[in-house]
């Protein structure tokens, strides 16, 4: 099967449509999606950005180790814009004129709109940072595990006769493959006694926002820091805490933020376990203290991810490395917006990102970058540019 036909069958797997529209895209679409090719002049805010930045991440993608998170594999024309990205590269820095041209030159540019929409809609989100301790204490009582050995995450193309279909990984068995624990059997000793954690935080709290995010910063007793990254989750479907609330308590949608939920959680230990059980996934961690404290978290694509140019993206509809033009008013964190029309690299995925026009904005490290990504539910002009 040539990557081409792997791409197509990977996407409507994913949403559950084989056709592709009218379009002559050279991608695949589910029904009613919309793909408009337009000339990079007819861009606002194109020729202002500093191309530069972005195509010194694509170029990093290009030569980077297999991603942590199966994605839709590269198309073979992905992989000439690769090879033209490391030989400008090679040559030596690479300004923003010339940036600029290299994606003019080597990619079209496609508008996409989801079914009755003109724009996708984008979240935020950041990584967290933490106190926690390398031994369990009565000050630090919440396990984080690694990656359990039985634990086998599905691929697209994976037929597991038996597994229910909206399990993204199962338990490896001696009479095969079976439901993994869920989030509630896990907090209640299913993986006890098999030597799994690795650092324990305060709360289940910090633990559930640690796992949304899929990767943080921990600061043990003695002031140092590491770095978790995102090492596999229990395949349970994910379900947004934040939803459950609105709907519960009658919190408008967009008054519902990370700041919000997270009080309501602190405030009651008892009502936060029962809540945060709802959310059946369960996400596993490795510790990486090699990276760098400047380095931004490791991404789905293997890759530290870049403030305000990485996004995560459907894993199932794009492949990483994938450049995209976004183009959205947010939140700046301090009572105004920001508008920001810029090209971003796609170099991550999450369990809530779904739908060819829907990402997920990297907003940075820390409480103040967590603070706005909390803010952000927006929608977004969504240009994919595509090798040609």
């Amino acid at each position: 099967m040539n990557r081409g036909a792997g791409i197509a069958l990977a996407l409507s797997a994913a949403v559950g449509l084989a056709s592709v529209t009218a379009m002559a895209a050279p991608f695949p679409l589910p029904d009613g999606v919309r793909a408009e090719q337009l000339s990079p002049h007819e861009i606002d805010g194109w020729a202002r950005d500093d191309h530069a930045r972005a195509f010194a991440i694509f170029a990093r993608g290009c030569m980077a180790d297999p991603p942590l998170r199966q994605a839709v594999p590269l198309p073979d024309s992905f992989a000439a814009a690769c090879d033209k990205a490391k030989a400008l590269a090679a040559k030596g820095e690479v300004g923003r004129d010339e940036a600029r041209g290299f994606f003019e030159r080597h990619f079209s540019f496609w508008r996409i709109q989801p079914p009755g929409a003109d724009t996708g809609f984008t979240t935020g989100y950041f990584e967290p940072e933490f106190e926690g301790s390398l031994t369990r204490s009565d000050a630090f009582p919440t396990p984080l595990y690694d990656r359990p050995k039985d634990l086998v995450t599905r691929f697209p193309e994976d037929d597991w006769p038996g597994v229910d279909k909206t399990l993204s990984a199962a338990r490896r068995t001696e009479k095969g493959l079976e439901p993994f624990p869920d989030r509630s059997a896990i907090e209640t000793g299913a993986l006890d006694g098999q030597g799994l954690e690795i650092l324990w935080l305060r709360d289940p709290v910090d633990r559930f926002v640690l796992q949304v995010q899929g990767s943080g910063r921990v600061r043990l007793p003695d002031g140092s820091v590491t770095r978790l990254t995102y090492s596999g989750r229990n395949g349970h479907p994910y379900t947004s805490l934040g939803r459950v609330l609105s709907q519960r308590e009658d919190i408008p949608p967009e008054q519902m933020t990370m700041d919000r939920l997270i009080a309501r959680l602190k405030a009651d230990p008892i009502f936060a376990r029962d809540l945060i059980r709802l959310n059946k996934s369960f996400v596993f961690f490795a510790r990486r203290d090699d990276l760098p404290a400047e380095s931004g978290p490791i991404g789905g694509a293997g890759l530290p991810l870049t403030p305000l140019r990485s996004i995560a993206i459907d894993r199932t509809a794009w492949p990483y490395g994938l450049p995209v033009w976004i183009d959205t008013t947010i939140p700046d964190g301090t009572g105004g917006d920001e508008r920001l029309a810029r090209l971003m690299i796609a170099q991550d995925t999450g369990s809530a990102i779904l739908g060819p026009a829907r990402m997920d904005l990297f907003v940075g490290s820390g409480p103040t970058a967590g603070h706005r990504a909390g803010l952000i539910r927006h929608p977004v002009a969504f240009t994919v540019l595509w090798p040609r």
